[in-house]
């Protein structure tokens, strides 16, 4: 009994013990979040739904009622002006709407990524998913030597000579579009791009044809799908991870699918290189290029899924862009038949009844080019950025920490776009006015998108609108362009 009695006793003390360390804990971090609130309360902001949690539940509950959340933003930014907070715990974002803050902090590399957004893309629950790749890289150094040795990748050089598969690919979707008007069976829009754009990435960036209008059983479209939409739970739920087990399981499944044929695809093109082939200088070779440089650099085995996280990013990220930003403008092309008009009747005045398009047909394309960029400015595919600031800046007399810039809230707000909510063109012409920093889907300075010249070539060349060339099919095809548009849209794009 003694020496039960004892241990009971240790027990006992060792309960109360933790239980004054998790008190101390606790109202350490409480004081902490009032230090943040008094610290930040001076910018404004729309009231706190609670002490610890700040407006986290208001922007769940937008979320999970498939709002978008960009919307929310862009009220509190009407409300409350060019410079506003929001709380998260311990955490206050400031959000900017102002061209010369976006200008200064975007256009120079002293302003690094948000780690605490930015590293939650290293992994999707516990499964690596885009690691230390070109999106993710925090550290600028780090980032530059991947940018550096990335670039002749998307050279214009590069690029013209890859209009054979724009124009093979996109024959490929008009073939498809045609057997649906000619049955006038309706069809998802954003499918079918999906399907292009996707075989496009797989062959002009990593020399693999996936013939997806053929191998409509491929695993990869959908595992895309998991892992983006893994990716929005997972940033989006911070605070509050799901429990739905098989969802979680199907998303680290579908990662690691996407990483196994990473591999695959790199041995097989080392093995060419090894073997003195003549390999293509795409995508694929300039990350194995660059894993070289940091063999020397002393990262050894890492090395490997170093080449996976750029090879996981860039395949998504080079497929599921330019397939939302197709999506949206058919989308908007439908709503309003003047402007698909317009745009048709310069695809007809500048290709003609050709079957090949060449790049410098795309440079002739200038109101098609205007229709896409209006696209951007009403759905950019990064509707947000965040950087750090070390340093106190002023903004409207305002002392602030760091910020969120969006080009979503930016581009819809009448001050900087009359009409904003308009779709018009002719905003873009050559001769208007540019809406300078307050419009920017691929973000702005050094770490702008590195694939958007590669986006807005395979954009306008896959366009539907070569549907042009042929006549007696156009009009079946434009009247399903509406058809079954799925929700393509994430805040977390």
């Amino acid at each position: 009994m003694g020496v039960f009695s004892l241990i009971f006793g240790w027990a006992c003390h060792a309960l109360w013990y933790l239980f004054f360390i998790v008190l101390i804990a606790f109202l350490g971090y409480s004081l902490y979040i009032k230090h943040i609130h008094m610290k930040y309360d001076h910018i404004p902001g729309p009231p706190r739904d609670s002490f610890f949690f700040g407006h986290t539940p208001t922007l769940l509950r937008e979320m999970k009622a498939e709002r978008v959340v960009h919307e929310k933003l862009l009220e509190w930014a009407q409300t409350y002006g060019p410079v506003y907070r929001i709380n998260g715990l311990h955490r206050a974002i400031i959000f900017v709407s102002c061209p010369e803050t976006t200008k200064e902090i975007l256009m120079s590399p002293k302003y690094p990524k948000d780690k605490f957004i930015y590293k939650r893309l290293f992994n999707l629950f516990g499964q690596r998913f885009l690691g230390n790749g070109m999106v993710t890289a925090v550290n600028y150094e780090q980032w530059y030597k991947q940018r550096r040795i990335m670039d002749p990748a998307f050279s214009s050089l590069y690029l013209r000579g890859l209009m054979g598969t724009f124009n093979e690919r996109a024959e490929r979707l008009m073939d498809k579009l045609a057997d649906f008007a000619i049955c006038k069976k309706e069809t998802s829009m954003l499918q079918q791009v999906n399907s292009v754009t996707l075989d496009v990435i797989a062959k002009v960036a990593f020399g693999v044809d996936l013939d997806l209008f053929k191998n409509t059983d491929s695993p990869f479209p959908k595992a895309i799908e998991v892992c983006l939409e893994g990716m929005v739970y997972y940033i989006r739920d911070v605070f509050f991870q799901p429990k739905n087990w098989p969802f979680i399981n199907e998303v680290r499944q579908a990662c690691k699918l996407l990483r196994d044929m990473g591999y695959r695809w790199i041995q097989a093109r080392k093995t060419a290189i090894q073997n003195g082939e003549e390999v293509p200088k795409d995508i694929l070779t300039q990350i194995i290029k660059s894993a070289d440089k940091g063999d020397k650099d002393g990262m050894g085995k890492d090395n490997e899924e170093f080449m996976l996280d750029n090879f996981v990013t860039f395949f998504i990220a080079g497929q599921e862009t330019t397939a939302n930003q197709l999506a949206f403008c058919i989308m908007e092309l439908g709503r309003h038949p003047d402007i698909l008009e317009k745009a048709r009747k310069e695809v007809d005045d500048v290709i003609g009844m050709k079957r090949e398009i060449s790049y410098d047909h795309l440079g002739k394309l200038v109101y098609l080019s205007q229709v896409l960029k209006e696209t951007l400015r009403l759905y950019p595919i990064a509707p947000s950025t965040s950087r750090e600031v070390h340093e106190d800046m002023v903004i409207n007399g305002i002392h602030i920490p760091g910020g969120v810039f969006s080009t979503y809230v930016m581009s819809r707000m009448g001050k900087f776009f009359k009409d904003p909510l308009m779709f018009d063109p002719d905003r873009f012409h050559p001769d208007a006015p540019k809406p300078y920093y307050c419009y920017y889907p691929f973000s702005l300075g050094p770490r702008s998108c590195l694939g958007q010249n590669f986006a807005q070539v395979g954009s306008r060349h896959t366009h539907p609108h070569s549907l042009a060339t042929r006549p007696q099919q156009t009009i079946h095809i434009c009247s399903h362009w509406g058809a079954v548009l799925a929700p393509c849209y994430s805040p977390f794009t």
